[in-house]
């Protein structure tokens, strides 16, 4: 079952991504053509896993407003599951560099406007930062998960403060997210998809963060991830 959910991405995925790197070099790509493919890809994941969406608080969802988006982040199928949950804002992650080391995948994630992490790196972190502050005054809401990495067990883990600096520069509202059921459809680490699994996305009231000043920041990140926790099980928060 895995090596055709494998087949099934592995398909799509160069669906989007070949003719985004055509229209790319003939100076043809939009960001509407790019929403629209990523919206194609990952409805398509989703469906071949027969993952049961349920979505709640789209009442904080304004329209024309581009966040920094932060949830927790427990399977790859956090990402599909996102940007299918919110729509129809325009979002736009920020992966790890590894991502943009695969073939046809990582040119076509450069030029529809995902954001390279480079960790230990500070003049390419410094440039991630700045690309993601660029997309977000264009009015692209930016993800990235603050735990840093997938959780193993479902339970929250601590926060690193990047995504907060990044909302502090760009002046941005953070959009916190609770994502609840990934892992039961392919678990961190996991190498099998269950099919037919309930995910639940909540999306909570937008948190404003004005400048990151160091005596704010512990209350600030701590606001953050308690809205996120809420949405979890007890015994993951």
């Amino acid at each position: 079952m895995t090596l055709l959910h494998l087949a099934n991405g592995i398909f799509h995925t160069l669906r989007i991504c070949v003719p985004t790197l055509v229209e790319s070099a003939f100076g043809r790509l939009t960001e509407a053509t790019c929403d629209a493919r990523l919206a194609s890809w990952s409805d398509a994941l989703l469906a071949y896993a027969d993952v049961k969406l349920e979505v709640e608080g789209r009442e904080h969802l304004p329209p024309g407003e581009a966040f920094v988006v932060m949830s927790n982040h427990q399977s790859h199928y956090d990402i599909p599951v996102l940007f299918q949950g919110l729509r129809p804002m325009r979002l736009r992650m920020v992966a790890k560099k590894e991502l943009f080391r695969i073939p046809i995948w990582a040119p076509a994630m450069r030029v529809a406007g995902f954001v390279e992490l480079s960790r230990g790196d500070r003049s390419a972190a410094i440039e991630s930062l700045n690309s993601a502050r660029s997309s977000i005054e264009r009015g692209t809401s930016i993800w990235l998960a603050p735990e840093g990495t997938r959780s193993t067990t479902g339970r929250l883990g601590p926060f690193k403060k990047g995504g907060f600096h990044l909302a502090s520069e760009a002046g941005a509202r953070i959009l916190p997210v609770t994502v609840d059921g990934t892992r039961h459809v392919l678990p961190a680490k996991g190498t099998r998809v269950t099919n037919g699994q309930r995910v639940r996305v909540v999306v909570h009231a937008p948190v404003a963060i004005g400048a990151f000043e160091e005596e704010r920041r512990d209350a600030l990140m701590a606001e953050v991830r308690n809205a996120i926790a809420s949405g979890l099980p007890p015994e993951w928060r």
